[in-house]
Formats: structure tokens, sequence, C-alpha cells
């Protein structure tokens, strides 16, 4: 089985990141990230990605009619290697011979093992994951399990209140606004993002804690979407706040959730707070509805904002 945040590579010299746990239609529902260039992996930005992929490999574009959109998925026969993050953080901790990420990597392993971490339900994914990193990198944790994922994260604050981890600059914040590109205002984004306690910095190197889930995918009901819309409404439950996608049952007559697949607001809500939300109505056959927040990958225009508590 596939989780979110796992690389799979073809044998073209492609990586890709799943982006849904199990299979749909016997393919990995994923994204183009890399493309092995001169022996060496070169990051993909999302239009290069479909570019790519529409001028060399149109066979793995692919609409998702669970997910009702676009994306890329890999039939599992053409996968020949899975990059596995728990494996790599493993070896990483294991190894004695390290680049200065890798340092980095296993001081902040160390760090959260102190505040009682098992690190055996901890990976790490992105440009290290498959040795791609460069001296500019970020680390990008995931942790399997939501009792795991929260513990991280309260080791996170105690970390940073005992200054053994340092919280981001505004030079950092300003980098991580520039990059997730959100609707939010910069002063908006980060007064959401500093109660999170899933980024900080580790020998002034930036890194973020992101959850996976390891339920095993039911069956998927179809949404069809019906437009756009902004509402202002209040959370009910927030359980499945830092999940991929997250998930946010809220108090309202005709709509249940709101149902996001960006990670920018992740985590973004709590019980009892009052949201604006922009995103994109869907319905189901059973007459469900839910709002959308991540419907195109970057979400333009669309967001979550508390506006009181």
């Amino acid at each position: 089985m596939f989780f979110p945040k796992d690389f799979i590579e073809t044998a073209e010299g492609l990586l890709f990141a799943v982006v849904n746990p199990g299979l749909e239609q016997g393919k990995a529902l994923c994204f183009l990230r890399y493309v092995k260039d001169g022996g060496e992996w070169r990051k993909q930005a999302t239009a290069e990605a479909n570019a790519y992929l529409r001028r060399h490999h149109p066979d793995y574009l692919h609409y998702s009619p669970v997910l009702d959109a676009y994306l890329h998925a890999v039939e599992v026969e053409r996968i020949v290697r899975c990059h596995q993050p728990r494996h790599r953080l493993r070896h990483i901790m294991q190894s004695h011979d390290h680049d200065p990420i890798e340092r980095d990597v296993v001081a902040l392993g160390v760090l959260l093992m102190q505040q009682g971490v098992d690190l055996d339900t901890v990976g790490i994914t992105g440009s290290i994951l498959v040795g791609a990193q460069k001296d500019s990198s970020d680390i990008d944790l995931v942790s399997y399990g939501r009792g795991s994922f929260h513990h991280c994260r309260a080791g996170v604050r105690t970390l940073i209140e005992q200054n053994h981890l340092q919280d981001l600059a505004d030079s950092d914040w300003r980098e991580s606004y520039q990059r997730r590109n959100c609707s939010l205002s910069y002063d908006e984004y980060v007064r959401h993002e500093k109660r999170k306690f899933n980024k900080a910095l580790v020998n002034g190197r930036k890194f973020d804690l992101s959850l996976i889930e390891q339920e095993e995918p039911g069956r998927k009901a179809v949404y069809q979407k019906l437009g756009p819309i902004t509402l202002i409404c209040r959370i009910a439950d927030d359980t499945r706040a830092f999940d991929y996608p997250s998930v946010y049952r809220i108090d309202h007559d005709s709509i249940a959730a709101i149902v996001c697949f960006t990670a920018t607001y992740a985590g973004q809500a709590f019980n009892g707070e009052r949201v604006e939300v922009s995103g994109m109505l869907e319905q189901n056959a059973q007459g469900v509805q839910q709002i959308v927040v991540g419907s195109s990958r970057e979400a333009h225009g669309e967001h979550i904002k508390v506006i009181d508590a």
C-alpha cells in the first residue's frame, strides 16, 4: 500500500510523489516532482510537470472520478522503486557518514527522541528522501498516525520554549509565505501558522512536520462540483484538521464539512472557532455537501481564515 509523501520511481527516470493512499483503477495517484537529468534529479514545478508529461508521457496524466480532479497516476507494474520516508530516516539516523543537511536531520531526530517521540513512527520526505538535497534544502518530516503527530507537535513546542529549536525569523516566514502563494495577507498567514507548531528551525535550517494517517482507505463517495462559494461558519470537529486531506466538520444546516487538499490550511482552525472559507462547493449522490479548498494544487483564491475564536 502506498501512502501520501512516498515517492514512486518509474523506469523512465521519473519520480512521483504519492498524494492519495491506496490505488484507483490499479494506479497510484500522484504528482510528478522530479525528472532524472544527467544522472541527477531535477525538481519540477507544477506547470512544468504537467507540460513535461503532456510532451513526453501523456499516459501518466489522469482524471480521478473519485477526487473529481486532474492529476497524475502510475500503474503499479510500472513502478520500479518505492522510496519510503521511514526507511530513509532510519538509514540517516543509523549512518555515520552525513552531509551538513543530514547532520541537522540527526540533531532534530535526537531532540525529538529526548521528548519521547518514537522515531519509528516518523519519516523524511522531499528532496532528502531521494538524496537530491542541496545546501539550502528544508527538512520535510512526516509522522504516521495522529498520536505520533501530536506528540511531535508538543515536542516541537517544548523545544522552542527551551530554545533547543528556534521559531522562524521574519525572513523565514516571508519566504514560506511567498512559496505558498496563498490568498491570505502576510500577517494573516503568520498568525495562523505560529500556533500550529509544525515548523521551526534546527541549527538555522527550517523543517516542517506533516501527518500521514495510516487508516485503510474505505470506499469514497464521488462528489461533483457545484460552483465556488464563500461562507462564514463555526468549526464543530477538528479531529482531522492535520490529516491529508484536512477535514473540518462545521456547524451548518446543509454543508457537512470543509475538505482541504493544500498543506497551507492544514491545522488552520480549531473547535469552536468561526472561520471564513472560500472554495468549491461539492455534492455527492446522497446529497451530502462539502466545501473543498485546494480544488487546484495552488488553490488560488481559496482559503480558510479564522475571524474569531
